[in-house]
């Protein structure tokens, strides 16, 4: 029973370990979006989030907001909603705040 939990315990922590870098890069790639989208914005070149969830989620009624998400190169706003277990994508001009696209 010792060898058992002890190989048990040896695999648990090994899957760990080796989930920890993935979640690193996507909590780094987050900071990322965040810091382009904040120097954008201090630029004057775009629009901040607040702005854009403030035109965009009123429009969404009924649908649960999941999140954004911030493509500093074509400087637009992924905005993520859940609607009846399908999941609605909002593509936003951070420039202008016009919808580009809405798909789901």
């Amino acid at each position: 029973m010792n060898l058992l939990s002890s190989t048990l315990s040896a695999l648990a922590m090994a899957a760990l370990v080796t989930s920890a870098p993935q979640a690193d890069a996507l909590d780094g790639k987050r900071r990322g979006e965040q810091s382009e989208a904040r120097e954008q914005f201090m630029a004057g070149q775009v629009k901040s989030l607040r702005e854009i969830e403030g035109r965009i989620l009123p429009r969404m009624r009924g649908m649960q907001y999941l999140g954004p998400e911030y493509d500093a190169g074509s400087q637009v706003y992924r905005l993520k909603f859940l609607d009846n277990g399908r999941v609605i994508f909002v593509d936003v001009d951070a420039r202008t705040g016009a919808i580009l696209r809405q798909a789901g």
